[in-house]
């Protein structure tokens, strides 16, 4: 945790933003909720007459004083207060399940559909999610899932300039909307196509030996290791705190999962070591996802 932090807590209703916030409450933030965002600066000159971190909560609830957002982080920015913003989403189709099954209706959806609130909600939030520091989607994530998650950003201990979550996925369930940056594996030879390494992953030895050893990777990984270092030095000047990039192959089981844990172990390692304080960890979206 950063002493006089503040962090803003926005995005999609029903996206998980009660998670994100009592996640953070449990880290031992003070989290503020339904915030009017004209009163965001006057708590921000609070908190940084603290020690303590605090997280804000604004949203689509606040009906028309949420359009005040963007001038009031503007103003926030203005006065030198350290602040992120963090945009919790969700896939659509994700969304009307979930209020469907709370039977809730959406804070815009008047007498229309869920959906017609969902796209509503989306347009307006439009700009505050192109300026949002962090981004995460919940889609595929459960609510245990989604507080580790906030857990791994925010936890206390060391902190990072950069924070880069490395996330393996398949390209057959969708690129990951939250990805800063995309790594397409699949010029590697498939393991899928060796019968004895079929039924095993990207975290076991076989496959990891296969795919490490198949032609070009280890030019390719130097390669990408020297770009990314170019890249983490712009992204800390420019003040980004986390980063997600995203690791694809086909289904997400074997090619992008070891070459995400191969390429957290190096960014942890060397980049580290090289004076730029980089935190790296390997998740995997769609690991035993395929049936």
């Amino acid at each position: 945790m950063t002493s006089n932090e503040v962090v803003v807590i926005t995005g999609m209703s029903g996206a998980g933003k009660s998670t994100v916030a009592h996640a953070l409450e449990d880290l031992g933030w003070y989290v503020v909720d339904n915030l009017p965002p004209a009163m965001l600066a006057t708590l921000c000159d609070l908190a940084a007459k603290t020690t303590t971190s605090i997280a804000v909560v604004i949203d689509v609830r606040g009906r028309q004083f949420f359009d005040d957002l963007t001038r009031a982080l503007a103003e926030v920015a203005d006065k030198g207060i350290s602040r992120r913003v963090l945009f919790v989403d969700a896939a659509d189709d994700v969304l009307v399940r979930r209020f469907e099954s709370t039977r809730r209706p959406h804070p815009l959806q008047g007498p229309d559909r869920i959906l017609d609130g969902i796209t509503k909600e989306r347009e307006r939030l439009q700009e505050v999610r192109s300026v949002a520091d962090v981004v995460i989607d919940s889609s595929s994530l459960n609510i245990h899932q989604l507080d580790k998650k906030i857990a791994d950003i925010f936890s206390d201990g060391e902190i990072a300039d950069l924070r880069v979550n490395i996330l393996s996925f398949g390209y057959k369930y969708g690129i990951p909307v939250d990805a800063d940056l995309v790594m397409d594996c699949r010029f590697i030879p498939n393991p899928h196509w060796i019968p004895e390494l079929r039924p095993l992953t990207g975290l076991d030895n076989a496959v990891k030996e296969n795919v490490m050893r198949a032609e070009n990777v280890q030019e390719f990984l130097v390669n990408y290791q020297a770009l990314f270092a170019t890249m983490a030095n712009g992204f800390i000047h420019e003040g980004r705190k986390y980063l997600t990039l995203a690791v694809g192959c086909t289904g997400g089981k074997h090619r992008s999962v070891a070459v995400a844990e191969e390429l957290a172990k190096r960014f942890n390692g060397e980049l580290h070591n090289s004076g730029r304080a980089i935190s790296a960890h390997a998740i995997h979206r769609d690991l035993g996802r395929e049936i």
